[in-house]
């Protein structure tokens, strides 16, 4: 299981009301998956969504032994956004990029994690004039508190792993709460 990107499913599936979620598609007659794979039918829109989880160095692709986000990005979109334009030609289309840790750089730095999502932005913009969002660093954190928002209102056993901790996690904080105040 990977816990990134079970969170994006979660999120697609109870915040973004997608009713189909498949992670780690892998499209006909390309090499490589697609993180993650939302469908609203009512909208309908498709989510098509890549997910980077590097805590410790942030957002780090390297090549060569060199830094490669822009270059990995570029690759992983690109045949992304091929995969929307065929299958779901019919649905508002969403490209995003999930990755909790972007670091900041002064502007001189040779390298920049954040400089490389505009590049990543911009070069996808203009090859597909498609919009990537990217859900990094206070987003990401926005997007956890929605879902333990959703989490926390809900008493039925959530099946999504990353949901059932935030769930445990409130109703704990709940019970932990009454406890001090002596009401338990």
């Amino acid at each position: 299981m990977n816990v990134g990107e079970e969170l994006v499913a979660a999120y697609l599936q109870h915040i973004k009301g997608c009713d189909f979620i498949q992670q780690n598609l892998y499209p006909p007659g390309v090499q490589g998956e697609i993180d993650v794979v939302g469908i609203n039918l009512s909208k309908p829109s498709v989510y098509i969504c890549e997910v980077a989880i590097h805590l410790v160095t942030g957002l780090q692709y390297v090549k060569n032994n060199q830094p490669n986000n822009v270059g990995k990005l570029v690759d992983k979109f690109s045949k992304d956004i091929e995969y929307g334009r065929q299958y779901f030609q019919h649905h508002e289309q969403h490209y995003m990029l999930w990755s909790p840790v972007v670091r900041r750089s002064k502007s001189e730095a040779a390298y920049s994690q954040e400089r490389d999502l505009e590049e990543l932005q911009a070069e996808i913009q203009r090859r597909y004039g498609v919009e990537i969002e990217c859900v990094v660093n206070e987003d990401f954190q926005r997007r956890i508190e929605e879902l333990r928002e959703y989490a926390r209102k809900r008493t039925e056993e959530l099946k999504n792993p990353v949901l059932r901790l935030l769930q445990i996690e409130e109703a704990l904080k709940k019970h932990l709460d009454k406890r001090a105040k002596g009401s338990l």
